[in-house]
């Protein structure tokens, strides 16, 4: 197989990948039950970008939206899951029985 050629495959081989790469990007509900369940017994900051995956500008926006709706609360130097956080994380896993 000449140079070319490997390289081509090579090439066509990462785009493949870099599709099937974006097509499994999450949604926001999915990262936020993320950092919910993360969070159910208490979680640092740190813990919840490297448990959620995400870097942590995306997850300062995160922590924000979900406080400002009640689904997550400041505990001691980090975040638990409400109540409310809960019954969000029930809620969507029986959503996502009934979809699938």
């Amino acid at each position: 197989m000449a140079g070319s050629q490997l390289a081509e495959l090579l090439k066509q081989g990462l785009k493949a990948s870099m599709k099937e790469r974006f097509k499994k990007r999450r949604t926001k509900f999915e990262i936020m039950v993320d950092i919910l369940s993360v969070s159910r017994h208490g979680a640092l900051k740190t813990q919840i970008v490297y448990r959620a995956n995400l870097n942590y500008n995306r997850v300062d926006r995160y922590l924000k939206f979900l406080e400002r709706n009640g689904l997550l609360e400041p505990a001691g130097s980090g975040y638990a899951t409400t109540k409310k956080g809960e019954e969000f994380l029930r809620e969507y896993s029986a959503m996502r029985v009934f979809l699938t």
